[in-house]
């Protein structure tokens, strides 16, 4: 299946990166910082009416949750999208949203460059399971796990190796995931942890050396592993 989300040369991306400080008085907030899927729900709200199937992909629209909050830094959501998003659409009380045009980004980008790299992704791999001590060798017997430890680590330096990066340091550190209890309703039922391989996040964060602009302008388009509808897969750089 072809991936619908375009990839011209890095110089012509245009894409915008939104980041919303959210207001943790907001209900909405609340809600949706306990459940990954209304989470999901609003962040779509900034994507635009009409897209037909996969709205999410043609928009561009990938995000990530930074929750390294302190009394004088709320969490942020950070939003990047092919086109500026429309902040009106979003619940009223939200946060504060300031927006950023990536076109520099994308324009810097050449083979050799330095740059630290953070990226909350879901790091996972299909097995085959096994029917009667044989494997199942269609595409229903195969099964996704979460990937941890070394297994994760491996997992990111491959990823990142065929985004066009060459990673010289990785740290990591485990992301909350929290999902809605299957039944709950909206109406204020607790949001049930679900370790779920889909939903097993990881943030790597480090330094990298880009080896292939192209594929990087890719990556960062399109995201990275799976997950991506909830939080996962955003590439994130900034000059070392």
């Amino acid at each position: 299946m072809t991936n619908p989300t375009p990839t011209p040369a890095p110089g012509a991306v245009t894409a915008t990166l939104t980041r919303i400080r959210l207001n943790q008085a907001s209900h909405t907030v609340r809600r949706d910082l306990a459940d990954a899927v209304s989470l999901h729900k609003t962040v779509m709200l900034l994507a635009p009416d009409g897209l037909g199937d996969n709205p999410r992909q043609k928009a561009g629209l990938l995000f990530r949750l930074e929750e390294d909050a302190t009394d004088h830094t709320p969490p942020a959501l950070l939003v990047q999208s092919l086109q500026p998003p429309d902040l009106a659409r979003l619940p009223p009380e939200y946060g504060t949203a300031e927006t950023r045009d990536l076109a520099p980004m994308f324009q810097a980008l050449a083979p050799g460059r330095r740059v630290s790299y953070r990226i909350t992704a879901n790091p996972s791999a299909a097995r085959r399971v096994l029917d009667g001590h044989q494997p199942v060798t269609n595409k229903q017997g195969r099964k996704i796990i979460a990937l941890y430890g070394d297994d994760a680590l491996a997992w990111w330096q491959r990823r990142a190796q065929r985004a066009g990066l060459e990673l010289a340091s990785i740290d990591t550190a485990p992301v909350r995931f929290a999902r809605r209890r299957k039944g709950a309703d909206d109406a204020g039922e607790e949001a049930n942890p679900v370790k779920s391989p889909h939903h097993v996040l990881t943030r790597f964060d480090g330094l990298a050396t880009i080896t292939d602009p192209g594929l990087l302008c890719h990556a960062l388009l399109a995201g990275i592993g799976r997950g991506k509808p909830y939080g996962a897969g955003l590439l994130s750089l900034a000059p070392a």
